[in-house]
């Protein structure tokens, strides 16, 4: 039995999932929260807590709140910065709360207004097993403990795909280590009737992989909810619904759509967004104002119940509108916008839009427009990653704006919030698959995408304008890479569904689901799902991947219509750079003693030098020129010295027994008197002198690093190589 589960808990489940043994363990810790979970997986541990506390008055949302945060004593780490306190959440731990979030939000009755609260603490980390689907297992585990009437319980697993001798096989939940060699990083939630929040970066998967993928993972999700059941089995709390559920009367349900069901059919089929909204608005005022009217004409309790009635008649409309989208999609194939299921919004774009960015484009599909920017910069411009795992840096991040204005609003402007976050993440995770790799184009990137309008899929907007800018900054991705959506709308009793191409902002609203898929034509880089219903199949999932296959073809073929392919050329604006790869033992003396020697480089030549510990020397300027004279001078620095090389030196000093020779800034050798030139050398000044550039053979290296030059022997190679005669040689003076 696992350690921490038994100093932990009181009642406590192990099973072995992946080679590692998962313990689920409650009854000792939080005893005042509603319910608490110990989840260990390997050597790391999370703390799940849920809170359930009654309605707030006036209330008409569920509001669920979940909070991930990594401890950093879980690692032995002390928190930055100079508070040495953990503050606000991290951008992982934001993308981990969304992740937690998601499956579990829809797995609530209807009109359950009750307060959830969700804290997942992680408490040790050991490096290897990372916490984040961890923590989705033990927060949806704590919820099935609690009285809370959660629909569930949910796993969550992660499943990689690693290359082997035997050809690829698909791992769950990979290491960190095995993550480093994984081409597929697919988080994956479920419950016992289905898959209900799918998240994917990948390499170009394809969809059959894909699909083998997710199969793998269901499997294994699973043998954990049988872990959960058994907990639960043994201290769970009876499911209870305290609260009356939010949902209106029937007798006003009936009013509303007896009074407005006709006139909703109509409303719900006129093209464009702004009038079909501003008829909604007017069948919604008008019916307020003339069937559930405040009364106050009459007592204060007859003012407050109509008041309320009107309240339940706005919930009962928008209910019925919702009802009304639906049946028109799965009834009749009629969408709000007019399109048929698969077919696509009319679609534009441009690049090189601005004149000063290193790459820029406009896309533009119905009434959902980004303006992106693509960034090229060198390895200072790296972001540097510290939390639980070891620091790291990252070569390419892409991020999301939404202003208020792209949807028409005067709100409240603020920095990124969770949603901006998570859909940033996903366009990043969707383009990292086709950049080219460091050593091939060493720049750091940053891709900027900014809503300009938005009615749908603005996520996949910022794939598509994203690629568009990397090729015009000339980027050599591996292939064009665009996102579609795909929506999902059933009858009441689920016996008709339709899955629709590239949703709107209301079908999104209304609708079952927004499965985004980005990829190119080989395979998928990127998807995120989002369900509201209970869970998709197999099967189903593989409709949807087929579907949205074929938008995305679609979508390429346009976008390779603005630009077919990445420019031969990065931006005129954009820092040239190259990398040098020298010897490790050699940095320091590139550096010099308190960095003279890279200073003195990067003045000398208005470069930029950073140097890697592996030996990985970057070098950037505006300036091509200068580059190569920098490049030539740290190569001849660094190089390394053999016996038998011919170098071009300067003659920095000369003595009565030979020459002092600099074959790189830093590194002289010597050559003696006699191996000046092919005869008697009388004087050294005879041959050379302070400052002659000259050819010089190495023909020593000893033990102590020093030096021997030959003149002699580099002019006898040279005139061999080119075919010339010997002289002949030159008498020795008389004594």
């Amino acid at each position: 039995m696992n350690k921490t589960s038994e100093l932990l808990g009181t009642v406590i489940v192990e099973k072995e999932i992946g080679g590692r043994v998962l313990s689920l363990a409650t009854g000792r810790i939080a005893k005042l929260a509603t319910s608490c979970v110990i989840a260990t997986y390997g050597e790391s541990t999370v703390m799940a807590t849920v809170v359930r506390a009654n309605p707030r008055e006036g209330i008409d949302f569920f509001p669920l709140t979940v909070d991930y945060r990594e401890k950093m004593p879980a690692a032995g780490k002390f928190p930055g910065g100079f508070r040495k306190r953990e503050g606000a959440p991290n951008e992982k731990e934001v993308l981990t709360m969304r992740m937690i979030d998601r499956p579990i939000r829809p797995l609530f009755p209807d009109g359950f207004v009750d307060e959830i609260q969700i804290q997942v603490w992680v408490m040790s980390h050991d490096n290897e097993n990372d916490t984040d689907v961890l923590a989705g297992t033990a927060a949806s585990a704590a919820l099935a403990l609690s009285s809370a009437p959660f629909e569930g319980p949910t796993a969550t697993v992660r499943v990689g795909r690693v290359h082997t001798d035997d050809g690829p096989r698909f791992v769950i939940n990979p290491t960190v280590s095995q993550m480093d060699f994984s081409d597929l990083d697919l988080v994956l939630a479920g419950h016992k009737d289905g898959m209900n929040m799918i998240e994917v970066g990948a390499a170009e998967i394809s969809e059959k992989d894909m699909l083998g993928a997710v199969d793998f993972g269901y499997q294994h999700i699973r043998q954990i909810l049988d872990l959960i059941e058994s907990l639960v089995a043994k201290a769970g709390q009876p499911k209870v619904i305290k609260n009356p559920l939010n949902l209106p009367p029937d007798d006003i349900t009936s009013a509303v759509k007896k009074a407005m069901e006709k006139e909703m059919l109509a409303a719900r089929q006129i093209p464009g967004k702004a009038d079909r909204q501003a008829k909604v608005d007017e069948l919604r005022d008008r019916l307020l104002k003339e069937h559930f009217a405040v009364d106050n004409s009459g007592t204060v309790e007859k003012a407050k119940a109509s008041a309320e009635r009107q309240k339940w008649a706005k919930e009962a409309f928008r209910l019925l509108e919702k009802k009304v989208t639906r049946r028109l999609i799965t009834e009749k194939g009629i969408r709000a916008d007019g399109r048929k299921a698969r077919q696509l919004r009319p679609i534009e774009g441009a690049v090189g839009v601005f004149a000063r960015t290193h790459g820029s484009a406009l896309f533009q599909r119905g009434e959902t427009q980004s303006l992106c920017s693509c960034t090229l910069g060198t390895a200072k411009d790296e972001q540097i990653i510290d939390g639980l795992l070891p620091e790291y840096s990252k070569k390419f991040t892409l991020h999301y704006n939404f202003p208020p204005f792209c949807t028409g609003e005067a709100s409240r402007i603020s920095g990124p919030g969770r949603r901006e976050i998570g859909h940033g993440s996903l366009a990043e995770r969707s383009l990292l698959g086709i950049l080219p790799s460091p050593q091939d184009f060493p720049y750091t990137l940053r891709v900027v995408s900014d809503i300009t309008e938005s009615n749908g899929s603005s996520s996949m907007a910022s794939v598509c304008g994203g690629c568009l800018a990397l090729m015009d900054a000339g980027v050599p991705i591996k292939g064009t890479c665009a996102g579609i959506s795909v929506g999902r709308f059933s009858n009441d009793d689920e016996s008709q569904e339709l899955f629709v191409t590239d949703i709107i902002g209301e079908e999104d609203f209304f609708g079952d689901m927004d499965f985004k898929v980005a990829g190119t034509r080989e395979g998928i880089t990127g998807i995120q799902l989002d369900l509201k219903a209970r869970g998709l199949s197999l099967a189903q999932i593989e409709r949807i991947f087929e579907q949205a296959r074929e938008g995305r073809l679609q979508i390429i073929d346009i976008m390779e219509r603005i630009i077919p392919a990445p420019r031969a050329d990065i931006s005129v604006h954009a820092p040239r750079l190259v990398t040098i790869r020298i010897d490790p033992e050699k940095i320091g003396k590139l550096i010099g003693p308190g960095g003279k020697m890279i200073r003195g480089l990067q003045e000398k030549y208005g470069v930029n030098i950073d140097v890697e510990d592996d030996g990985t020397v970057t070098v950037s300027s505006p300036n091509g020129e200068t580059i190569a004279a920098a490049q030539a001078e740290i190569e001849a620095m660094c190089a390394e010295i053999k016996v038998g090389t011919i170098f071009t030196g300067k003659v920095v000093s000369t003595k009565d027994f030979g020459a002092f020779i600099e074959l790189a800034p830093g590194t002289d050798g010597m050559c003696h008197i006699s191996e000046l030139a092919e005869g008697y050398v009388k004087s050294v000044s005879d041959v050379v002198k302070v400052g002659d550039m000259i050819k010089v053979k190495v023909i020593l290296v000893d033990d102590q690093g020093r030096i021997k030059l030959s003149r002699r022997q580099a002019i006898a190679e040279l005139r061999a190589a080119s075919g010339e005669p010997a002289p002949a040689p030159a008498p020795a003076p008389s004594r």
